[in-house]
This record gives structure tokens, sequence and C-alpha cells, in this order.
């Protein structure tokens, strides 16, 4: 195995444990769930066993996350994995449904947060009220953006920053141009 693709690999395993335990699920739970010996399981978060095409799809949707969450490990240079995040190697992440696309651009979800890129496309909703047990601060880099905190809508313009701490709140871009954010998220959700 080439070097990159090593330093590659051991961020899967790594990013399972951080959702497994963002989730709050025990290696008893998740190998239950997953019909596996907590060994295996272990192992897989150790990188010491490769998990198939078919345990990942198991592994996301058990943990309820897109199966592009584990696929999109993109091989860097092995002095920068773990550190530096190239712009054509970002993972997506989420369903890119609604019209909103997002990249990880934290180098994996080992940090007590994540850091996302999101592009909210014209003419966009979220297609739902959120609320999740988490603080988040966002900076919009372009376009507008109506985010609607705790029952107030709040029109965002580039250059502008927001926060969320657990509050009922929901995105619209009724513009015509697209919407590009940078959102912190602790702990990670993705």
């Amino acid at each position: 195995m080439h070097q990159s693709e090593i330093a590659s690999s051991r961020s899967l395993g790594a990013d399972l444990r951080a959702l497994r335990k963002a989730r709050g699920v025990t290696l008893s739970d998740l190998s239950e769930r997953l019909g596996r010996s907590v060994g295996w399981l272990s192992q897989v978060e150790r990188d010491k066993s490769e998990p198939s095409i078919g345990d990942l799809r198991a592994i996301a949707a058990a943990l309820d996350v897109p199966i592009s969450m584990l696929f999109g490990h993109a091989a860097s240079p092995a002095d920068e994995a773990g550190f530096v995040v190239r712009k054509g190697a970002r993972r997506q992440i989420g369903t890119g449904e609604g019209g909103l696309v997002e990249e990880l651009l934290s180098p994996d979800l080992t940090d007590d947060f994540e850091m996302v890129h999101s592009t909210f496309a014209p003419h966009s909703r979220a297609g739902e009220i959120i609320q999740r047990p988490t603080q988040e601060v966002g900076f919009l880099i372009s376009g507008r953006l109506d985010l609607m905190i705790d029952g107030t809508t709040h029109t965002i313009y580039p250059g502008d920053s927001f926060r969320i701490r657990g509050e009922v709140h929901e995105w619209i871009n009724p513009y015509d141009e697209p919407a590009v954010a940078i959102w912190v998220i602790a702990p990670p959700v993705y």
C-alpha cells in the first residue's frame, strides 16, 4: 500500500469512532445493530480490519450518515494527512437534497468540532425545522441567506456571521444566486 493510501485509510477508522461516539452509541450497541462482533468493529475503528462495501453501507445506515461520508477519503501526501484538505479532495457530506451541497473542510471528524463549506442553491429551502444539540457559527462568503432562528428571520449578507446554540432554525435562499457559507459545528454531526 502506498504511503498516502495508508494515511488516507487511517482516517476512516478514526471517523467511524468519532461518529459513533458523537451519537452516544457504544461499540456493543453498534456491533449488535450490524450483526458483527465487538472485536471486529474495534479492529475497523483501529484500522486493523478493512470493512467491505456492504459493511460500510450497514455502518452508514446504523449511524444515519450518507455512505459518501465513509467513501470520501481522498488520498493525500503523508505529510499533509490530518493537517491539510485540498480543494479537490473535500468530502461531500449530507444528502444534497433541498439544494444544499456540503463539503467537509476539516481533515476528519476526530476533533470536538467540524468545519463545513455549504452552498445553498438559488430558490432552495431546508424543507424542515432543524434543532440539534450543537453550537454552530457561520460566516457568509457570498450571496444572501435567510435564517430563521428561534422564530426570528435574519437576512445574512456576505461578511456577516451568525451563531446557533441549539435553537430551532431553518434556512432559505429565496434569491437568484447561490449562497456560500462556512460553518463550524460542535460537536460534529456528520
